[in-house]
């Protein structure tokens, strides 16, 4: 997988809020069951995305977490820099030096995926997924 749980969950839980009505949030129990990630993961990977400014948290009686800015604002992009993923992720081979220059053995392809995926991250927001509000969560 190109991408380590901790962004997927991540990813997971933005495309569950983004698909709430404006102003309607989701407590941690609800979107822990609605994403399918255990909730002492999904509280440390909430925190992250709080503290990044992608979501809200309101504590108490009817609180939980909402979106902090419109769906069409928050890239994919984002969500990967607040779990601390580098798409940038270096050298397949693990080499300090690989670049056009130096390059290991899978250099040219592994850059052409590396330039995939931040074009991917930095050109998709979540505003489609706002589309799909009302409709229940897929299950396997």
């Amino acid at each position: 997988m190109l991408l380590n749980m901790t962004v997927v969950y991540g990813l997971r839980a933005i495309a569950v809020l983004a698909c709430l009505q404006p102003g309607e949030c989701v407590n941690n129990q609800h979107l822990a069951e609605r994403t399918a990630v255990p909730r002492p993961y999904l509280s440390k990977v909430m925190r992250k995305l709080v503290v990044a400014g992608l979501v809200r948290g309101q504590r108490g009686r009817g609180g939980g977490f909402m979106l902090h800015r419109a769906p069409g604002e928050i890239r994919l992009a984002d969500v990967l820099q607040a779990l601390d993923l580098e798409i940038d992720g270096g050298c397949a081979f693990g080499y300090a030096a690989c670049d056009p220059a130096n390059p290991c053995a899978l250099h040219p392809l592994w850059a052409r995926l590396q330039a995939s995926l931040a074009t991917w991250a930095d050109d998709n927001t979540f505003a489609e997924l706002s589309a799909a509000r009302g409709r229940p969560d897929r299950r396997r």
